[in-house]
């Protein structure tokens, strides 16, 4: 066999080898029951976040303020260049 070839053949082992080490990865899945995500109007329990007006839980308050965001700019899809 002539080097070019061994060289060859060395290659596409080695990218095969490559290829196939994916086939050996566990399955990444969570133990048990998995966790709910809150509502985003529930807040995070910490004053720093929220607004003045604004309560915690009150899911219309929360729609209210993401309407009001929405009218005054801070909604990135309206803004002009």
């Amino acid at each position: 066999m002539s080097r070019s070839k061994q060289t060859l053949t060395a290659c596409l082992i080695a990218m095969a080898a490559v290829a196939l080490s994916a086939c050996g990865d566990k399955a990444q899945e969570l133990a048990g029951q998995p966790k709910l995500d809150a509502a985003p109007y529930t807040g995070t329990g910490v004053a720093a976040f929220t607004s003045g007006d604004w309560k915690a839980g009150d899911k219309n308050s929360w729609v209210q303020k993401l309407k009001v965001r929405a009218q005054y700019g801070m909604n990135d899809h309206s803004r002009s260049n």
